[in-house]
């Protein structure tokens, strides 16, 4: 019984995670409008990312954070000029074709780079150990730092001239530009910001699994699921998404095969669709 208890517990924890790579998609997706299919190239980057800076510069795991932020937001904003910038305001497929195309390159040149091996880092954490069961240090650690980072997020947002700007931008984009507010900065913002936590998600769940090139595909697909969880343009909710993902997760893998779980939570998926189309955490009003 308690073996059960243990497997929903590290479900909860690694959903957390799950609730950190939906936080970034959602965010630009409820500020923008905009679906962004380049997020699990995103989330793959921040694994490679505290890869190199790990082996190549023998950087500590988790002191690799702030790079990791860094470069995703970097990438984020290049990535917005690119790809996202002659979209704003034009039909959803158009941006979903663009990024899609910019995905598939990136995919294309990481996979001609590294291959489709798997890759590893090495992290040794202490455990908790409750009875025969020990936790892992790095999923503790995980959803300590997702907690942390959204919480920063949520002060971010609400708390700050720049946050609040952004929050204006989401609810009416035409009365922020009558106040002033420089909109397409502020949607370069939103962006960056969107891919900088897809980005340093990737680096926590590099602690946490192995990965390759075209792991971002599932990521993304989780992703996905939870930004149906918690409502369009809702980085609270993707939150709360992410862990009853996991706890779906949880309870689900004593009792079937792991390759079983994606179907279920799928069929998750198509269910809130249909009875919660806003998301079973949504508000009223995104983003405010």
């Amino acid at each position: 019984m308690f073996g059960i208890v243990a497997s929903i517990i590290d479900g909860l924890l690694v959903g957390a995670v799950y609730g950190l790579a939906a936080m970034g998609l959602t965010l630009i997706w409820g500020v923008m409008d905009v679906v962004n299919l380049t997020h699990g190239t995103l989330i793959v980057a921040g694994m490679f990312a505290l890869y190199l800076l790990t082996s190549a510069l023998g950087l500590p795991v988790y002191a690799a954070l702030p790079p990791v932020f860094v470069i995703g937001f970097l990438a984020g904003l290049v990535l917005y000029w690119i790809s996202v910038r002659r979209m704003i305001g034009r039909p959803p497929l158009m941006s979903l074709l663009s990024t899609f195309s910019v995905n598939l390159v990136l995919i294309g040149l990481g996979t001609a780079i590294w291959g489709t091996r798997l890759f590893n880092v090495a992290v040794s954490l202490p455990g908790l150990r409750v009875q025969r069961y020990t936790f892992p240090g790095t999923h503790i650690l995980a959803a300590v730092l997702t907690a942390a980072l959204a919480g920063a997020l949520y002060l971010f947002l609400y708390g700050t001239r720049i946050g609040k700007a952004i929050r204006a931008v989401a609810g009416n984009r035409e009365a922020a530009e009558l106040m002033g507010i420089p909109t397409m900065r502020v949607l370069s913002l939103a962006f960056a910001l969107g891919a900088a936590l897809a980005c340093v998600s990737g680096m926590l769940i590099a602690t946490l699994f192995p990965f390759t090139v075209l792991s971002g595909d599932t990521y993304q697909l989780k992703s996905f699921v939870v930004t149906a969880l918690g409502g369009l343009g809702n980085p609270a909710g993707a939150l709360l998404g992410g862990i009853l993902l996991g706890l779906i997760e949880g309870v689900s893998t004593p009792f079937m095969p792991v390759s079983w779980t994606l179907v279920l939570e799928f069929v998750l998926f198509v269910a809130v669709l249909i009875a919660f189309p806003r998301g079973v955490f949504a508000r009223r009003q995104r983003m405010t």
